[in-house]
C-alpha cells in the first residue's frame, strides 16, 4: 500500500542517491536502509485512501482526513474478526459499522482490495471471498474514508466528491450517522434499516429493528422479535409527533425526505456537538447520543421505549395513554372500557369500545383533542384537501372513525382519515396534534351533559371543602384541636387524603374506598391460586408468602399474602400501597390491585417468570445463565429504578430494604425494584430523616441507619453498592466470611487495594466480560458503600458513572463494615438505644 509517508521516503532516496557517488557500498548500504524504512511505514501507518493496486491487512487501516473515523479490521472476541468502522480517538472503541457482520472470519489472515470487477473483496486465508459489494464499471476505483464515516467507492479520477460507485452509507448496520438515510429507495424498493447487534460482543444481526414505514405519511417503528415495539409518531411536516422531547432541544435538525422517488428519514449533526449517532441498543432499545467534548464522554440526548406510553399499542384500540396520568390510560370520549376486569389489573391491551353505534349522517364530532395521531399505516390520504373539505368527506363516509390535517406547516394542510380502529393514541401536556373523532349524536349529548354535571359537582366540592377549611383554621386558632395522625417526622409515605381516610383514628384499616387502586374479590385470588396451595408458592418472606396465580383469562399474576400473625402487616400493606400505587417506571413491579376481603391483606402484582434476582444469582446451577452482559444490563436497570424513586418520580422515595431479593427478573430478564413495605417518601427539599425503629435487612444497611436510625437516598446508594459487588462476585454479603476479610466488602476492598480486583468476578462468567466494564462496576460499588454517607455519590451520578467510560470517579474510601447476626428469621435486637427489626434477608 503506497502512502504519504512512504512517497517522502523515496523522495529522500532519490536525493540522497545522486549524492552519493564517492561510495557504492554506502550507497548499497542506505539504499536498503531506506528501503526497509519505507516498507516498515507503508506496513503501520494509515491514510484515507486505498487504490487498486493496494490490500488492507489485519495491522493496517484508513483513517478520515480529519482523523475522525478509523476503518479496518477488528474482533469482539478471540477468534473471530470482522471489518468494520469505528471512532478513531474515542476510548471504548464504539463500532458504527461493520461489513461482514453475519459472516466473521475465524483468524487473522485476512485481505481486503479491490476486486477485478471494481468492487470491494474480503478475502480469508484460502483466498475465498466471504464479503464483497455490488460490482462497478469503475475503470480506475479508489476506496476513500470520509470524515463523515462513509466508506466511498470512487473513480479516481472523479471531480464529483458526491458521484460514489458504492458507500457504506446504504447498507447500515446498528448505527445511524448524520447524513445517513433510514427509509426506501421507491424506484428499486430497497430498504434502508438499522437492526442491532446480536449482543454486546457479537456484532450479527439481532432481534430488535428500527425502520421507517410509508403509507402516504413517513413513520418509523422500533421492532423486536417481529413485533411492534415503539412509534415515533407520523412525520407532520416539522417532526415526528409521538416524541415531543426531541423538539425541546433546539439543535436538532433532522428531516424526512419524501418524493416520487424515495422517503428517507435522516438525522442531524447536533450544533453542539461536533459528534453524534443513532443506535438500536442490543437489548431492543433506541438511543441517540451526544458527544461531550468537556467531559470526553457520550451524552444520551434521548431514548426510547422509556416509559409505559412509549409501547406501542400500550392502551389497546380506542385508548389514550398519558403518562402524567394515573392510571396511564383511558377511553376516548364515547368509548367505554371493553374489559374491565382487566383493565383494573392494569392490563389494557382489550382497550375501549363504541358506546353507541354510529349512524351514518347522523353523527357529531367530539371537540378537537390535541394528542399523538393513531398509527397511520392503513389511512386516507389527500394533501391538497383543506381540513373543512376532510371533515365533510368524513361525514359522508360512514366507516370514517376520525380525521386530521396531515401536516402543521402553514397553519395545517392535507386530509389523512381514519376508517377503521384507532391505535397508539398519545396525550402529551404541551404538544400534540388536533384529531377529531367521530361520536354517535346521542352520546355527544350525554357527553354535554356530563360536563355541566361534572362542573356542578367540581363547583359545590369546592364551596364545601372552603367552608370546612374555615371552620378548621377556626377551631386550629382557639385550641380546640389536635392532629392525631401518628407519622414519624418526614417518615410521611403519601398525603393519607389521597389514598387512605384521613381520619385514621376512626377509619377500618379494611375499609380501602378511598385507595387509588382496583380492588380483586377474594374468590377470584382463591381459584387463581389453587386455594393457595404450596405447589404455587414462590417464596416466603418476613411479612407472609408470595402466590403464583392464573386467573380465568390467562394472565399470570403474583400474590403477595400477608401473614395474619404479623404485627407489621398491615403498616405494611398501607405503606407499599401508598409508596408505588402511582409509581410508572420500566424497572419497578407493577401492582395490580389489592385485597381485603376476610380479614385478608394481599397486594396483586404482575408476574416475573424469572422470579427474585438471589434465586438465580446465589443458585450455582443457575448463575452461569448470568453472564456478564446480562449482570451489567441488571446493574443498570437497578440504578436506573433508583434514580426514577430519588429524582424523577412525583415523590422522593427510600427504599430503604433494596436487596437481590427484592429484584425481580422478568421474561427478558429486566430487573424491577419490588416490596416498598418499608419504603418513605421525603419532601421535595428533604435530605434526611431519622427514626428508632430501624427496619432492614443486614448485610444492607449502610450504617448510619444501622447504628443511629439515620436514613437518606444515600442510605439506599450503599444497599446498591453492596447488590453490585454481589452480582459480580455471587456471594451474599451477609454469608461471606473469611479469616482475613470481614465480609464480601472488606474482600472486595482489599483486592482493590491489591491491584487486584479482578479476583472478585464469578468464574461461572469468566468467558464474557469486558474488563474496563467489570472493574468500573467494582470502582462504583466500592464509591457506594463509602462508611461516611456524604462521600457516596448521588443515583444519577451512579447511571453516568456506569454508561460512561470516561466519566470522573473519585477514589473510594474505606467501606462501612455493616454486620450483625445472621438470623433465618425476623427478630428485633438492641444498637444504640434503636430498635433493629431485620426482616427475613432471604
Amino acid at each position: 500500500m503506497v502512502l504519504h509517508g512512504s512517497i517522502r521516503f523515496e523522495e529522500q532516496l532519490l536525493s540522497y542517491h545522486c549524492n552519493m557517488r564517492g561510495s557504492t557500498i554506502f550507497h548499497i548500504f542506505f539504499f536498503f536502509t531506506f528501503a526497509f524504512l519505507a516498507f516498515f511505514f507503508i506496513t503501520v501507518l494509515s491514510v484515507d485512501t486505498l487504490t487498486a493496486t493496494q490490500s488492507l491487512g489485519i495491522n493496517q487501516t484508513l483513517v478520515s482526513p480529519e482523523e475522525v473515523f478509523e476503518f479496518g479490521f477488528f474482533n469482539e472476541s478471540s477468534s473471530r474478526w470482522y471489518l468494520g468502522t469505528w471512532y478513531k480517538d474515542i476510548p471504548d472503541k464504539i463500532v458504527v459499522w461493520v461489513a461482514n457482520r453475519d459472516t466473521p472470519l475465524e483468524n487473522s489472515k485476512v485481505t481486503l482490495k479491490i476486486g477485478d470487477r471494481g468492487n470491494l473483496v474480503l478475502l480469508n486465508q484460502t483466498g475465498y471471498s466471504i464479503w464483497s459489494s455490488n460490482q462497478t464499471t469503475a475503470t480506475n476505483p479508489v476506496l476513500r474514508l470520509l470524515d463523515s464515516g462513509n466508506l466511498i467507492l470512487i473513480e479516481a479520477n472523479e471531480k464529483n466528491t458526491n458521484n460514489y460507485l458504492w458507500q457504506s452509507f446504504d447498507y447500515p448496520t446498528d448505527t445511524l450517522l448524520p447524513g445517513m438515510k433510514l427509509g426506501w429507495n421507491l424506484d428499486t424498493g430497497v430498504e434502508h434499516r438499522i437492526t442491532s447487534w446480536k449482543s454486546q460482543d457479537d456484532p450479527s444481526s439481532g432481534d430488535a429493528y428500527f425502520s421507517l414505514e410509508y403509507h402516504g405519511i413517513p413513520e418509523v417503528f422500533l421492532w423486536n422479535k417481529k413485533e411492534r415495539v415503539f412509534r415515533t409518531g407520523p412525520w407532520n411536516g416539522e417532526v415526528f409527533g409521538g416524541v415531543p422531547i426531541l423538539n425541546t432541544i433546539a439543535v436538532l435538525n433532522d428531516r424526512v425526505v419524501a418524493n416520487e422517488h424515495e422517503v428517507y428519514y435522516i438525522p442531524s449533526t447536533l450544533n453542539q456537538s461536533r459528534l453524534s449517532r443513532l443506535v438500536v441498543n442490543w437489548t431492543g432499545q433506541i438511543q441517540r447520543y451526544a458527544w461531550i467534548e468537556s467531559s470526553q464522554s457520550w451524552s444520551k440526548v434521548w431514548f426510547a421505549p422509556a416509559g409505559d406510553c412509549d409501547h406501542y399499542g400500550a392502551c389497546g384500540p380506542f385508548g389514550i395513554c398519558d403518562s402524567n396520568a394515573f392510571p396511564v390510560c383511558k377511553c376516548i370520549e364515547g368509548f367505554n372500557i371493553k374489559n374491565q376486569q382487566q383493565w383494573d389489573l392494569r392490563n389494557f391491551s382489550d382497550g375501549c369500545a363504541r358506546k353507541t353505534k354510529l349512524e351514518c349522517g347522523n353523527d357529531k364530532f367530539l371537540h378537537k383533542m390535541n394528542v399523538q395521531l393513531p398509527d397511520t399505516t392503513s389511512v386516507f390520504l389527500d394533501k391538497n384537501m383543506t381540513i373543512s373539505e376532510c371533515k365533510n368527506m368524513c361525514l359522508k363516509d360512514c366507516s370514517c372513525t376520525a380525521y386530521a390535517n396531515a401536516e402543521v406547516t402553514n397553519g395545517g394542510t392535507g386530509c389523512v382519515m381514519w376508517n377503521d380502529t384507532l391505535l397508539d393514541v398519545r396525550q402529551f401536556s404541551e404538544s400534540g396534534q388536533d384529531l377529531f373523532v367521530r361520536l354517535a349524536a346521542s352520546d355527544v349529548g350525554k357527553f354535554l351533559s356530563c360536563l355541566v354535571v361534572t362542573v356542578a359537582i367540581v363547583i359545590l366540592g369546592v364551596s364545601i371543602f372552603i367552608l370546612w377549611k374555615k371552620r378548621k383554621l377556626h377551631s386550629i386558632s382557639q385550641g380546640n384541636t389536635e392532629q392525631n395522625v401518628n407519622f414519624d417526622r418526614g417518615q410521611t409515605t403519601l398525603s393519607p387524603v389521597a389514598i387512605f381516610s384521613n381520619n385514621i383514628e376512626h377509619s377500618d384499616e379494611r375499609n380501602m374506598d378511598d385507595l387509588e387502586l382496583p380492588l380483586v374479590d377474594f374468590n377470584t385470588i382463591t381459584m387463581a391460586t389453587n386455594f393457595f396451595s404450596s405447589a404455587n408458592k414462590l417464596g416466603e418472606g418476613g411479612f407472609g408468602s408470595v402466590y403464583r396465580g392464573r386467573l380465568a383469562d390467562g394472565q399470570e399474576i403474583a400474590v403477595k399474602r400477608l401473614s395474619t400473625s404479623s404485627g407489621q402487616g398491615s403498616q405494611e400493606f398501607k405503606n407499599e400501597v401508598r409508596s408505588i400505587a402511582k409509581l410508572q417506571h420500566r424497572n419497578l413491579v407493577r401492582l395490580l390491585g389489592c385485597c381485603t376481603e376476610k380479614d385478608e391483606k394481599m397486594l396483586i402484582y404482575e408476574y416475573m417468570e424469572n422470579n427474585s434476582l438471589d434465586s438465580v444469582l446465589f443458585d450455582k446451577s443457575k448463575s452461569s445463565l448470568l453472564h456478564w452482559p446480562m449482570r451489567f444490563y441488571i446493574i443498570c436497570g437497578i440504578a436506573k429504578g433508583l434514580l426514577y424513586l430519588h429524582h424523577d418520580s412525583r415523590l422522593k422515595i427510600i427504599h430503604r430494604d433494596l436487596k437481590a431479593s427484592n429484584i425481580l427478573l422478568d421474561r427478558e430478564m429486566n430487573p424491577k425494584i419490588s416490596d416498598f413495605g418499608i419504603a418513605r417518601i421525603f419532601e421535595s427539599d428533604q435530605t434526611q430523616a431519622n427514626t428508632k425503629r430501624v427496619v432492614g435487612t443486614y448485610g444492607y444497611m449502610s450504617p448510619e441507619y444501622a447504628m443511629g436510625g439515620f436514613f437518606s437516598v444515600k442510605s439506599d446508594v450503599f444497599s446498591f453498592g453492596v447488590l453490585v459487588l454481589e452480582i459480580i462476585s455471587g456471594k451474599k454479603n451477609r454469608g461471606f466470611y473469611s479469616s482475613d476479610d470481614l465480609n464480601l466488602l472488606g474482600y472486595a476492598w482489599r483486592l482493590w487495594k491489591e491491584g487486584s480486583a479482578l479476583e472478585l468476578i464469578e468464574s461461572s462468567f469468566a468467558d464474557s466480560y469486558s474488563v474496563s466494564e467489570v472493574l468500573r462496576c467494582i470502582h462504583v460499588g466500592l464509591i457506594c458503600v463509602q462508611e461516611r454517607a456524604e462521600d457516596r455519590p448521588t443515583m444519577s451520578s451512579v447511571v453516568l458513572m456506569l454508561n460512561s467510560e470516561t466519566a470522573s470517579m473519585p477514589q473510594p474510601k474505606h467501606p462501612g463494615f455493616v454486620l450483625g447476626r445472621s438470623p433465618s428469621e425476623t427478630h428485633s435486637s438492641s444498637v444504640n438505644q434503636v430498635t433493629v427489626t431485620v426482616v427475613d434477608g432471604r
